[in-house]
């Protein structure tokens, strides 16, 4: 288990693993159709896409939980 400090870089090792998967895999297709070698040169792209992914989203996750924290409604107390 991970210390909690190291929250952040977790999520964004995950969200990049599988994020850059998907689309990596996704974009292959489009570009190269189902052909025989698919698997082989997704292999070969996801790598290089997890590369920019990680990065990418450790330097964006703060910026989009600032922006989803200014366009969440914060709850009512009771009193109000």
């Amino acid at each position: 288990m991970f210390h909690p400090r190291f929250a952040p870089i977790v999520f964004a090792l995950f969200m990049a693993f599988f994020m850059s998967g998907i689309m990596s895999l996704v974009v292959t297709t489009i570009n190269i159709g189902l052909v025989d070698d698919l698997l082989l040169r997704w292999l070969v792209s996801w790598p290089m896409t997890f590369a920019i992914a990680f990065p990418t989203i450790m330097v964006v996750a703060p910026m989009v939980k600032r922006i989803v924290g200014r366009l969440i409604m914060q709850e009512l107390s009771a009193e109000e």
